[in-house]
């Protein structure tokens, strides 16, 4: 964990959006950012030493179009800095390792993007087959459920 400084979680802090609901600890941006040198201080020093651990989220469900629940997870304010200071170092030793066509949870890369890529390869190039999975229904396949 040596990558995550204290510099590196305060950008991270100051990334996060400024004006949302607090999380599950009923903490806010500007709440954390009275005293924010002593808090990431202490935040740092419990990820460092392996004594911090992220706070159960709040799971709520909101509507879809279609009716149905989405599930929702509402974190707490130090793990959405922890995360995002963790996942800053991932991407950095990672993101070289990624195809040009890989669009999956990528920074910069959206869902739009690759349907746009789609088209292009459907429509300029040459194809023979193309195929569409859903990851839900290949892990009820596999476990049965």
């Amino acid at each position: 964990m040596h990558h995550v400084t204290r510099e590196l979680l305060t950008e991270s802090f100051r990334g996060l959006k400024h004006s949302a609901a607090s999380g599950v600890d009923g903490v806010t941006w500007r709440d954390y950012e009275e005293g924010l040198d002593e808090r990431i201080e202490v935040l740092w020093d419990a990820v460092q030493s392996g004594r911090y651990r992220a706070l159960p989220s709040r799971r709520v469900y909101i509507p879809k179009i279609n009716g149905k629940l989405r599930p929702l997870g509402i974190a707490a304010l130090e793990d959405k800095i922890v995360q995002h200071a963790v996942t800053t170092v991932l991407n950095a030793i990672y993101e070289v390792d990624f195809l040009g066509f890989s669009y999956g949870f990528r920074e910069g890369r959206s869902q739009h993007q690759a349907l746009d890529a789609l088209w292009i390869g459907i429509h300029q190039k040459r194809v023979n087959w193309a195929t569409l999975t859903s990851v839900r229904s290949s892990i009820r396949s596999i476990t049965g459920g």
